[in-house]
């Protein structure tokens, strides 16, 4: 039985298309899905829904799949959704190889307290990096304990995983260590100040 961890995927050739078909198929329980690349013709495949919804909850995600018993590493390269009810509709599927480099953008998770009175803002969410097909990370952690305010972490700054290669631009500003609260904090204060005094007035 396939696990959430199980990316190995049988895939069935399909040979209808159009609108209904593909929404019998996803009738059924399955995902309409192409796969593409390294100089191919586009094959047309139905995907198993439930397992495949799953593996794709994480970024980056390589299947494994099996095609008429050719096996085929594929990464999941655009998830079509239905806007409404989430639903999804298609599957985009990049043909890779083993050993080969691609482009991928990778999340970023900020961990740690940063030094008490401030707040880390994550400026970007990812960062593209370059990694063997088969070796995508899911996440690059950047530990923001203990900094202090007005530091400032750019790409160049975070640890990549081995074989990785950055490819954004070094000096993108990833974190920014401010105050915390800020003006908001003032106005509330204010408020708070302002409340207090009428009810002192309202009193005597």
């Amino acid at each position: 039985m396939s696990t959430e961890t199980d990316t190995k995927v049988h895939a069935e050739l399909r040979e209808n298309f159009g609108k209904g078909y593909a929404r019998r198929l996803r009738a059924s329980g399955k995902i309409p899905a192409v796969i593409y690349g390294h100089g191919t013709d586009p094959v047309h495949v139905a995907l198993p829904g439930h397992q495949v919804a799953l593996l794709i909850r994480r970024a980056n995600v390589v299947l494994e799949l099996d095609v008429n018993g050719t096996q085929q590493l594929t990464l999941v390269k655009d998830v079509q959704k239905d806007p409404v009810h989430q639903i999804i509709e298609h599957i985009d599927l990049l043909v890779v190889k083993k050993g080969e480099k691609i482009q991928v953008d990778i999340p970023i998770v900020v961990v740690g307290e940063s030094a008490p009175g401030t707040i880390a803002n994550l400026d970007a969410v990812s960062i593209s990096l370059e990694v063997e097909a088969t070796h995508i990370p899911v996440s690059i952690e950047l530990d923001v304990e203990g900094l202090e305010e007005g530091t400032h972490i750019t790409a160049a700054d975070l640890t990549l995983p081995k074989g990785a290669t950055l490819i954004a631009d070094p000096g993108t500003l990833i974190v920014a260590i401010s105050a915390s609260g800020g003006a908001a904090d003032e106005i509330e204060a204010a408020d708070e100040a302002t409340a207090e005094a009428q009810a002192g007035t309202e009193a005597q």
